[in-house]
């Protein structure tokens, strides 16, 4: 029944964005494991029509925050406005109090307006003139990201980069694709008549699932295989976290479901480890991202046990 689910909701995206399957698989099993989606590539290519898609497939309450360099925290975190009437500070909420939250070049803000994200992506809730205040359930976060030798961006933080369970790049879309684009409706167009596919009582039953999903101890073995080799990498300037770790685990298990399996296999470790490990490792000395060919390196270095 879960992966009926899955499969129905990929279906409808997928009329929508072209060409991206294993994009759009991705990103779906990042939502059903719960985590926060950073997606970095150049302008054009979709990553903001993705967020309105999935928005409008789940059925939830979305909100869009472009990112400018002069953007403040309390512009998305909400303010308090002295109320006459009451003679009190009431708060009014910022677009941070939505259920789906498009962070839209995120890295064009400064890092101080960046950081207002990382409470409300970790603890689900914010702190504002010193009370807590709980964001809606579910509480997703997909963040565009340009890359950053382009004009006008600032890097995200590591703190802020490890927030984001998995980070996936779009590309340009094949040659039919991008026929078929050219050819065809504006997905803008499309997306504002797509309904839901998905209820919110489907949307939690694939979590549940997907948490339920078995790991073998011998697999469990593996990843921290996986997770030593990066710690005893000379080349690169720290390893993985158990956090990253956990991240791994979490978006193994919701492939695997997607795939309709109840079992992680370590075929799924290995599909989404570059989108888990890609943005939290870092060379040493210059501090850049690793290449991609330096992850496929270090997983071809651990064995499967």
């Amino acid at each position: 029944m879960p992966q009926r689910h899955a499969d129905r909701l990929l279906e409808a995206a997928g009329q929508i964005i072209l060409g991206k399957e294993r994009e759009l698989r991705l990103a779906l099993a990042c939502l059903i494991a719960r985590g926060h989606l950073l997606v970095e590539d150049v302008p054009g290519v979709g990553k903001t029509t993705l967020a309105h898609v999935f928005a409008r497939l789940l059925g939830l309450q979305f909100q869009r925050i472009q990112f400018t360099s002069d953007l403040l925290p309390a512009d998305i975190v909400g303010v308090s406005i002295f109320d006459r009437e009451t003679a009190s500070f009431r708060f009014h909420p910022g677009p941070l109090f939505a259920q789906l939250i498009l962070a839209d070049e995120i890295n064009r803000a400064t890092p101080k307006t960046q950081s207002a994200l990382l409470e409300a992506m970790e603890e689900r809730q914010v702190t504002a003139d010193g009370r807590t205040l709980a964001l809606p359930s579910p509480f997703f976060v997909i963040a565009t990201q340009n890359p950053a030798n382009q004009i006008g961006t600032f890097p995200l933080p590591e703190s802020q980069l490890d927030r984001f369970l998995m980070r996936i790049r779009l590309g340009y879309p094949g040659r039919l694709a991008e026929r078929a684009l050219l050819m065809g409706e504006d997905r803008r167009h499309m997306v504002e008549r797509q309904g839901p596919v998905l209820s919110m009582d489907e949307l939690r039953a694939l979590q549940r699932a997907a948490h339920e999903v078995a790991v073998a101890e011998p697999l469990i073995d593996y990843v921290q295989a996986l997770l030593g080799a990066t710690r005893n990498d000379p080349t690169l300037a720290a390893g993985l976290s158990p956090r990253a770790g956990l991240a791994l685990l979490a978006a193994s298990r919701a492939w695997a479901l997607i795939e309709g399996r109840d079992h992680v296999l370590p075929e799924d470790v290995q599909l989404v480890f570059p989108h888990v490990a890609g943005h939290r490792l870092h060379l040493a000395g210059d501090g850049r991202a690793l290449p991609a060919a330096a992850l496929v390196r270090l997983l071809q270095s651990v064995a499967v046990t």
